[in-house]
């Protein structure tokens, strides 16, 4: 008897383990397929971006005076500042502006860095200035052509059609340290900023910057060829300079300074003037940034003097833009230059 029941717990033990090795071996299998998806989660997890934008107020143009945007009282404003990783204070502060239902422009940026990042400060009043005068005269059907940034900003504020709508963040001017982190930031941009460019619109920036690097005859055709036959009218901004050469360093050699506004202007020209001879650089123009601060722009060599561009803008010993035949100058505001395509 005893016999017969250790057999028969021997044959139980043993269809015990016939159904318990089938079941370690799925645990098993299904603990590797939990731990290779678990690594390729954090293979392929999206990499944050190494900065981000804390929003600090929000209002209208009367909270926001500094801006200068009094007669937009439809506008919803806020400001941002931008935190970046292991620092410990913002990096540099911006501005939004939005219709109700729209996304947000950018409007002012104030970098706190000696880099450069992301874009150059400009005066607000200089852009609302601008706006009000396109607004006033410029025909409801023509076109406005300029930087991306300006585009946005124009079309803001004016309602007029402009070939750029979206923000392409060309060229994107960020610290050597952040390259790796590039398309982070790229996805953290189109998020925050509620604008994905189609690939019709970034061939045709290409197009429009490449016409601007060029000699300022062929510019000039280029940028008719992109736009076909409508009216025109064509703005350029100093600190386009900058951008233009970043992507075209070949083509546009440029460099920049800020200098103290001491009063003493001929000090201050004597120090430009040792800049030039120090680096060889061809000539230069100026930017405001303040009543106590200047910006100067510098260029390499003579080719870059004579792109598209360089001849829209004014720049020491050269010939005015006034003066430019391609295109006919019609009203200048501070950095921006604007002019009609002929």
């Amino acid at each position: 008897m005893i016999g017969a029941e250790a057999d028969d717990r021997t044959a139980k033990a043993v269809r015990s383990g016939d159904k318990l090795l089938p079941s370690l071996g799925i645990l098993l299998v299904t603990g590797g397929l939990i731990l290779l998806g678990w690594f390729a989660y954090l293979w392929f997890k999206p990499v944050p971006a190494p900065y981000h934008y804390q929003l600090v107020a929000e209002g209208d143009s009367q909270k926001f005076g500094k801006m200068d945007l009094s007669g937009w009282p439809e506008l919803k404003l806020s400001e941002y500042k931008v935190w970046a990783d292991g620092v410990d204070k913002p990096i540099a502060e911006l501005v939004t502006a939005k219709h109700p239902d729209g996304a947000p422009v950018l409007i002012y940026w104030k970098n706190s860095t000696n880099e450069v990042l992301y874009n150059f400060d400009r005066k607000p009043s200089e852009l609302s200035t601008l706006a009000t005068v396109i607004k006033r005269h410029a025909p409801a059907d023509s076109l406005i052509l300029t930087w991306w940034d300006t585009s946005r900003q124009i079309k803001l504020l004016t309602g007029m059609d402009t070939l750029f709508t979206s923000h392409l963040n060309e060229p994107l001017s960020i610290p050597a340290t952040w390259l790796d982190q590039k398309e982070a930031i790229q996805a953290y941009e189109d998020q925050f900023w509620g604008s994905k460019a189609s690939a019709k619109e970034r061939e045709q920036f290409k197009k429009f910057s490449q016409a601007l690097a060029s000699p300022a005859e062929e510019g000039a055709k280029k940028l008719r060829e992109l736009v076909g036959d409508r009216e025109t009218y064509v703005i350029v901004h100093v600190t386009d300079l900058y951008k233009l050469g970043f992507m075209y360093p070949d083509k546009l050699g440029v460099a920049y300074q800020n200098f103290p506004m001491t009063g003493n202007m001929h000090g201050m020209i004597n120090q430009m003037k040792v800049q030039m001879k120090e680096n060889e650089f061809d000539t230069y123009t100026l930017q405001s940034l303040s009543d106590s601060e200047i910006r100067a722009f510098f260029l390499s060599d003579k080719s870059s003097s004579e792109t598209l561009l360089a001849r829209m803008l004014p720049f020491v010993d050269k010939k005015a833009p006034v003066e430019l035949g391609a295109a006919q100058l019609i009203y200048q505001q501070g950095g921006y230059w604007v002019y009609k395509l002929p």
